[in-house]
């Protein structure tokens, strides 16, 4: 391997050194302020490498990964993400009974698989990146060991993760059956001319990726986890994890001519179609927060494949910029969660919100900006990346996913209206007032759900800087 290998995986190698300092420090001593400040020196680090990366870029670092613009722009995108969390988790655990060192570790861990996805080019790296994603978070998600739903959300993520797992690697082994490679770019080429066997194997590829991004009809997984995982654990999945499959998508799809795969891509408007649909059909009814968050993940998945079945230039384009904005409006929403929740649990109640504005303006505020977001509401990071989703499905003809996609986001007008309605009512439970007044708001996670804010207004003002980031490093794709 030469210098400019090493130097192009600067961000892999700055988070597993991260992750190896992280381990060591805890062996020593336990911690949870020293152990938070190793793992966000590290991300940070990792962030910046991404600079010195980019001069290498675009390079193929081994048959396994590609480094290149996508890459690197997402690596960035997951690394910011997960620097979010973490810094949010430290108010929320430090409230919490319990050892808190090892949440770092394999959060760290779960960044580094999500990572590898980005950078795959290879199924042999997809599916070691997928499951250093995957095993990290059955930890995660069960990590509030005394709370039974925790454990319950942890073995139900377990078992659907082992069976989608199960049908990626019988998916990958038809593929490779059928044309003895494993490498993206040469099945690519094949797919020129497809055969039964790499069809039936990439549906099975899709069947196994449709778990991890809980797209209709593979989603019954999504609201119980979500809802019985720790609330900085629900922001990592509908983000960083969710992120890092759905570019892996990008990344295998992209290259491949719509043209020879016609049944596969209407199966994935159908999904798409479906995911808006029920997602924002079944939060209707929802009165705990974390389902409806769940609920709305799935419809959002749904408005981000719209763009992907699109294709060309303009949709990578508008799938990336709703990724971020995705990303700034989901962390700001759970970030609001993990500041509201007490010791004992998380405040992922209706009746919790009620009145917030009251009482919290300032967390008020913010939840109701990543609301609008979520709803696409003008002003807001989520209007533009709606808009821009609208503009690739009106650019490639596809009429009835656009019509779906607006049916569906009025649809979902509702639940978001709920819930801003709540915020600004008067209080009638004295149980809820008590748990949001029994402790006050770490700086930390107020600045940054400071800068989130500010994303999202400024993304949905001014989105020119991002806008041109993403072109050139899309322009930079090997």
């Amino acid at each position: 391997m030469s210098l400019a290998d090493l130097t192009a995986l600067f961000p892999f190698l700055v988070l597993a050194i991260s992750i190896v300092a992280l381990i060591l420090a805890i062996a020593f001593r336990r911690s949870h302020a020293l152990t938070a400040v190793i793992a966000l020196a590290g991300l940070g680090a990792a962030f910046a490498s991404i600079f010195g990366a980019w001069t290498t870029a675009p390079r193929d670092v081994t048959p396994l990964l590609t480094i290149d613009g996508y890459a690197l722009f997402y690596t960035g995108l997951l690394l910011a993400g997960t620097f979010g969390v973490a810094v949010l988790a430290y108010g929320y655990l430090k409230r919490r009974a319990g050892y808190h060192e090892e949440f770092y570790v394999l959060l760290l861990l779960a960044t580094l698989g999500a990572l590898v996805l980005a950078a795959s080019n290879h199924f042999a790296s997809l599916f070691l990146g997928l499951e250093l994603l995957s095993v990290s978070l059955y930890g995660l998600v069960a990590y509030l060991r005394r709370s039974g739903r925790s454990l319950e959300a942890g073995i139900k993520y377990v078992i659907l993760a082992a069976a989608s797992s199960a049908f990626l690697l019988f998916g990958m082994a038809l593929v490779y059956a059928d044309q003895g490679t494993m490498a993206f770019a040469q099945i690519s080429t094949a797919a020129l001319a497809p055969t039964v066997p790499l069809l039936g194997g990439l549906a099975m590829i899709m069947v196994g990726l449709g778990f991890k991004l809980a797209v209709v009809p593979f989603h019954m997984w999504t609201p119980d986890v979500y809802e019985g995982a720790p609330a900085p654990v629900t922001a990592f999945v509908a983000t960083v994890s969710k992120g890092g499959v759905f570019v892996l998508l990008l990344r295998l799809f992209a290259p491949m001519d719509p043209g020879s795969f016609p049944s596969i891509y209407v199966v994935l408007g159908i999904i798409a179609a479906a995911s808006m649909l029920a997602g924002n059909l079944l939060a209707l009814r929802q009165n705990n927060v974390k389902r409806i968050l769940a609920y709305s993940s799935i419809a959002h998945l749904g408005y981000l494949l719209v763009a992907f079945v699109a294709g060309g230039e303009l949709a990578a384009t508008a799938v990336t910029f709703y990724l971020v904005a995705y990303f700034a409006t989901t962390l700001s929403a759970f970030g609001v969660m993990m500041v509201l929740s007490g010791a004992d649990r998380d405040a992922d109640t209706l009746d919790e919100y009620r009145g917030l504005f009251w009482r919290r303006p300032w967390l008020a505020a913010v939840l109701t900006v990543s609301i609008f977001s979520l709803a696409g509401i003008p002003l807001t990071a989520g209007f533009l990346a709606k808009f821009y989703v609208l503009a690739a499905g009106v650019g490639s003809a596809l009429w009835w996913l656009v019509i779906t996609l607006v049916v569906s986001s009025a649809i979902g007008l509702y639940y978001y209206l709920r819930i801003i309605v709540v915020m600004f009512q008067q209080p009638q439970s004295p149980e809820a007032e008590g748990a949001m007044a029994a402790h006050s708001q770490h700086v930390a996670s107020g600045l940054v759900l400071a800068v989130l804010l500010s994303i999202l207004f400024w993304l949905g003002v001014y989105p020119a800087p991002l806008l041109d980031m993403i072109r050139a490093a899309l322009g930079l794709v090997a």
